[in-house]
């Protein structure tokens, strides 16, 4: 039986771990742009970055940084994504890093960094620097320290994003919390995201990498608000170690217990995202079942979850299944249309060739006027079955990424 408990915190929630966000005006005047999150000593670390070929300098530089499997701080910034910044991104990324460890008194190979905002402008460095060293004098590990930090990533986000639990693993009471920003551009394949987890869990970097992986192929990873991926993605997982359980080396009971805690975290904060979309007013969980595959279930779920045509008739909560439909026929899986089923919740809208009458449409209308409900297509094809979590497109996700950069 699960020990999994949900329970109110952030990053600051396990052993060892403080936080803080300062404005240092990176961008805008008056709001939290500058976070640190930092453990009182090195820690096992993991991470998972954007597979966009156009990758964003802190991107570039935590890559190297994070195969020595040891992390003590992690610097953050909103408001400029030092993406598209060329050699001059990749030395202030290096720089932000050293003059972070001088600042904590830590070794600099134990410093990540991360960048979120309007590509292909310089990072202010003299402010984001000066932020830094404010934020440092800042550092608690209350949950008000976690969401300080939390509000300093955010961009067109319009609520924080927190997630934590705890379980018991070997007697002793395990406690995993996070945070993550992200709101548009988003459709991770590990988008614009970053996701922060941290652990007291005693595990080693092998299998907390194996843990992370895991977790981010059902939680960040099922996540599209409009199917643009980011340059900056990236979730990092740090664990202290300081709940004193015995040291996770290999599979079994223990790991298993500790991927369940990491996965609720993430699968909390994915589908924060999905509901906060940008403009969004609609969550939606697509469900594709019955597929030959889990590749096509996969695929046939995302292409409706991205489908411009499906989510602008979410908005306007028109029960248009064909163009559900019709975004399974080119999602490249498997299907035979008169064989398929498409619902709105538990509400039939197409079924093996019967299609909704009046009195139907009425029913999916109702379904289509709540906050969030799931489309379900049944393939019928097989025992594959794949979710993705989305929303749908409303009239401010145009003028929300109209006005981006002005």
């Amino acid at each position: 039986m699960s020990s999994l408990r949900i329970v109110k915190g952030g990053v600051c929630s396990a052993k060892g771990f403080r936080a803080a966000g300062v404005a240092a005006e990176i961008k805008y005047k008056g709001r939290n742009d500058v976070a640190l999150v930092v453990a009182d000593e090195p820690c096992a670390a993991a991470a998972v970055f954007t597979t966009n070929k156009v990758a964003a300098a802190p991107v570039l530089y935590d890559r190297e940084i994070v195969k020595g499997g040891k992390i003590q701080a992690i610097l953050a910034n909103s408001g400029c994504a030092n993406a598209c910044t060329g050699e001059q991104g990749l030395k202030d990324a290096k720089l932000s890093a050293l003059v972070t460890a001088g600042e904590l008194g830590i070794d600099p190979r134990h410093v990540l960094v991360a960048s979120t905002g309007v590509i292909g402008r310089p990072l202010p460095m003299d402010r984001l620097l000066a932020g830094m060293k404010a934020a440092a004098k800042k550092l608690g590990n209350t949950t008000a320290h976690g969401l300080a930090a939390e509000k300093a990533v955010m961009t067109t986000d319009t609520k924080p994003k927190e997630a934590c639990v705890r379980t018991t693993i070997g007697g002793k009471t395990v406690t995993v919390g996070g945070m993550s920003k992200g709101s548009g551009m988003i459709e991770p394949n590990m988008a614009t995201m970053l996701g922060f987890v941290t652990t007291d869990a005693a595990i080693t970097p092998a299998m907390l990498k194996r843990a992370l992986y895991l977790a981010i192929n059902k939680s960040f990873n099922r996540l599209v608000v409009d199917g643009d991926e980011s340059t900056n993605d990236s979730v990092f997982l740090l664990a202290s170690g300081k709940a004193g359980n015995k040291a996770i080396t290999k599979g079994g009971k223990d790991f298993d217990a500790f991927r369940e805690a990491l996965e609720a975290v993430c699968i909390s904060l994915a589908r924060q995202m999905a509901t906060d979309g940008e403009g969004a007013t609609k969550f939606v969980t697509v469900t594709v079942k019955g597929a030959r595959s889990e590749q096509d279930a996969a695929r046939a779920a995302r292409a409706v979850a991205k489908s411009p045509l499906s989510k602008t008739s979410w908005f306007g909560r028109d029960p248009n299944w064909g163009r559900v439909l019709a975004a399974v026929g080119y999602s490249g899986a498997d299907v035979v249309d008169m064989k398929a089923e498409v619902f709105y919740d538990k509400v039939w809208a197409f079924r093996r060739g019967q299609v909704a009458d009046e009195a139907q449409l009425k029913k999916l209308e109702k379904v289509l006027k709540k906050d969030a409900f799931e489309v379900v297509v049944d393939l019928h094809l097989g025992q594959a079955e794949s979710s993705i979590y989305t929303c749908d497109f409303s009239l401010d996700y145009v003028h929300i990424n109209a006005d981006y950069t002005t």
